[in-house]
């Protein structure tokens, strides 16, 4: 089977409030450089680093402004 053609879960899920989210993994040793990720109008986005699953609890444009999660950073100015 191709794992390419047919991944598997995301190894974790994040709901975040905001479309335009930065990941750093989580933290510490297990963390990674700082990627910021949008959504577009798909309204989730995969790490390419450490592949956590964000999906958005907002409709596009409705974006809150919050700290969710470790290693999670929404809206423009992070935290």
């Amino acid at each position: 089977m191709d794992t390419l053609a047919h991944p598997g879960p995301a190894p974790e899920t994040v709901m975040v409030r905001s479309h335009r989210i930065a990941c750093e993994g989580v933290g510490g040793a297990l963390g990674h450089p700082r990627v910021w990720l949008e959504m577009g109008a798909a309204g989730f986005v995969d790490c390419s680093y450490c592949d956590r699953r964000f999906v958005a609890t907002t409709v596009a444009g409705h974006d809150e402004d919050e700290q969710l999660a470790l290693g999670v950073y929404e809206g423009a100015g992070g935290h």
